[in-house]
């Protein structure tokens, strides 16, 4: 996978939702490297990464795992948005050994539900019919809070556009990924490891009440629940995020702490 990285000092590893790229980071990247080495990845099929025919979130998790060896890495904070934090589960599961923290931007442990996985199928089938543009911008309007919405059209339609790129083939293939993955709720009892729980009070998505459900499950856990925000806390209130990832990142690299 083609990545990014700046700054220096212990790392965080931003991984990009659906159907975004490594760029959806990268403007905030700069906001943490003055304390942290940021490494933003592109996923197979996104940005400048090659599609790859069949890939799986866990394969994913693994191209990560390449990337954080090949930088002589011992443990990161691994912070995934959306699909991004459907993939730091499935590393968490593969590689716990590897984590100081996991951050969880508005995403989930929990796999999907059979109803989630058919509406799924039915925006692939939607996809390989010619309907790409149509669903990107339906769930494009659907990310967002209703005032972010109506006071930054620019801002969305900059979203519609890049959405866009990617390719038929990468956007079902994700899709099949997501349907695929496994259920990682019970994991979080165990994860050894800081959680860090991101949610927005207008997440049409990933609904934040959802997500207080599972945020007692791990024995360290820091949850941050936004108002007046959708799915994209990134563009829509950054300079919160930023604050509480920095927060968070700082007590997972403490010395004070030590995980097994």
């Amino acid at each position: 996978m083609y990545y990014t990285k700046e700054g220096n000092g212990p790392t965080i590893v931003l991984l990009h939702g659906f159907p975004d790229d490594g760029n959806i980071w990268r403007g905030l990247a700069p906001m943490f490297s003055d304390r942290f080495q940021v490494i933003v990845p592109d996923f197979p099929g996104s940005g400048k990464s090659p599609y790859k025919a069949g890939v799986s979130l866990s394969d994913i998790a693994s191209g990560v795992e390449e990337i954080i060896a090949a930088e002589g890495l011992d443990r990161v904070v691994l912070a995934g948005h959306s699909m991004g934090g459907y993939t730091a589960m499935a590393f968490a599961a593969l590689y716990p050994h590897r984590l100081a923290g996991v951050c969880m931007v508005h995403s989930t442990a929990a796999g999907d539900d059979e109803e989630k996985k058919e509406t799924r199928r039915k925006v692939i089938e939607l996809i390989r019919k010619g309907g790409k543009e149509a669903f990107v911008k339906q769930m494009t309007n659907n990310l967002f809070a209703q005032e972010f919405l109506k006071a930054s059209p620019d801002v969305v339609m900059q979203k519609v556009n890049a959405g866009m790129q990617m390719t038929d083939e990468a956007m079902t293939g994700f899709y099949e990924a997501m349907i695929g993955r496994s259920d990682y709720v019970a994991m979080l009892d165990g994860v050894p490891c800081p959680v860090q729980w991101i949610a927005g009070k207008e997440d049409s998505i990933v609904d934040f009440r959802k997500i207080l459900q599972l945020c007692h499950r791990s024995s360290v856990n820091f949850v941050s629940l936004y108002e007046q925000c959708g799915h994209m806390s990134m563009l829509e209130c950054p300079e919160y995020l930023v604050r509480d990832l920095r927060s968070f990142s700082s007590y997972c690299f403490s010395r004070k702490f030590s995980y097994v």
